[in-house]
């Protein structure tokens, strides 16, 4: 149990240079690759982030990964998160792999039980986002979805117009 609380001075000036060369070649590999790469899309993207975050501090603590390996890992990573986002905007099959669709949970005054239950949200969690939405009644909600970032849109009272922004919700059957 020794060197619980310091090991060397060596040790440290390694992990403070690491850690910091490395979070600027992630901000830097992160800017050239896009405002994509890190936002709230899906869980294809929340994975590529974790995957990031894993990747820095592997390098920032781990003696046996040269900054090298580890920028090249986080490239790797942006890189595939770029191609694969590349590829789903001009391929449907690909897009449909990566991605789910919206998920639709209730609809003029109903609840969806299926749909529910198989996207594992409860009335609770509903009524919950209602409240959030400053909603006393769902009397006036046209339609609630499950968004693909697994966020809870609430559609109030739908008035029929050219472009209906819940084309791609997919219905439970």
């Amino acid at each position: 149990m020794e060197n619980i609380w310091f090991d060397n001075w060596e040790s440290l000036t390694r992990t403070i240079c690491l850690t910091t060369l490395g979070y600027i070649a992630m901000v830097v590999l992160l800017r050239i690759s896009g405002k994509r790469t890190l936002t709230k899309m899906n869980a294809f993207d929340f994975v590529v982030t974790i995957a990031l975050g894993s990747c820095l501090a592997s390098v920032a603590l781990n003696k046996n990964i040269p900054l090298a390996d580890g920028v090249t890992a986080i490239g790797l990573f942006i890189a595939f998160q770029f191609l694969l986002t590349w590829l789903s905007v001009r391929i449907k099959t690909i897009k449909k792999l990566i991605t789910s669709s919206p998920s639709l949970l209730f609809y003029k005054g109903e609840f969806l039980y299926p749909a529910m239950k198989k996207e594992r949200i409860t009335i609770e969690e509903i009524y919950s986002k209602g409240r959030q939405e400053g909603m006393a009644s769902l009397d006036e909600v046209d339609m609630i979805i499950l968004e693909t970032t697994g966020d809870i849109t609430i559609i109030e009272k739908a008035i029929g117009g050219q472009k209906s922004t819940y084309e791609n919700v997919k219905v439970a059957t």
